[in-house]
């Protein structure tokens, strides 16, 4: 994969690779690094997280793999066509996505499943230059608020103008932008996001793809 989208050896925030040489010392078996975007390359349906979690993409190497927060997720590709299993196990299963990609605006494990402003800034370069690969005419799903203002500032545009609500729709530049609550497992538990809100999301996903 292209290193202006992708660097499985970056260390430019150092909270952030500190923070994951302490987690490989205590979970030797696990990942630990900067987790690759999923799926197919040539994707023209984009959907981006927040970061990996501890004991899921960072466990396994794989988007929204092996915790909470990715049941729902596999889910909903499953069932609207984007994915060939309903459940993501691990990144040596034999799961494959169709036209669809999953990344995430942090790429790396942070503290508390918080990156703070200067990480998610350093980051940006990487969505920014994932971004510029969609066709236009493709769709990108912001998982949260946070994914919604990283795709904003990787586009240089201006964040009062495009403001983060479950369900709105944004006309950006190349793309369109749907906008959902993340599927944490706070979240789904607390009926913030329910699965007929998240069928929702991808019922219209679905129906501006083949528009």
């Amino acid at each position: 994969m292209n290193k202006s989208i992708f660097d499985r050896d970056c260390r430019a925030c150092g909270r952030l690779a500190g923070f994951l040489d302490e987690v490989q010392q205590r979970y030797p078996d696990y990942y630990c690094g900067p987790v690759p975007p999923f799926g197919d390359a040539d994707a023209r349906f984009l959907i981006v997280g927040l970061a990996p979690g501890m004991h899921g993409a960072n466990r396994t190497g794989r988007p929204f793999t092996g915790d909470h927060a990715g049941i729902m997720l596999y889910q909903m590709l499953h069932k609207y066509g984007f994915s060939s299993k309903p459940e993501s196990l691990g990144a040596d299963d034999s799961l494959r996505l169709r036209h669809c990609r999953i990344t995430n605006a942090v790429k790396c494990l942070p503290p508390d499943n918080k990156p703070v402003g200067a990480e998610i800034n350093t980051c940006n370069a990487f969505l920014a230059n994932e971004l510029a690969t969609l066709a236009p005419g493709s769709l990108v799903l912001a998982l949260g608020g946070i994914a919604h203002r990283a795709i904003i500032k990787a586009l240089q545009l201006r964040q009062a103008a495009f403001k983060f609500a479950h369900g709105a729709l944004h006309d950006l530049p190349d793309f369109r932008m749907l906008d959902s609550y993340h599927c944490s497992r706070y979240n789904t538990n607390t009926g913030r996001l329910t699965q007929p809100m998240f069928e929702s999301i991808f019922a219209e996903a679905k129906a501006l793809l083949q528009s």
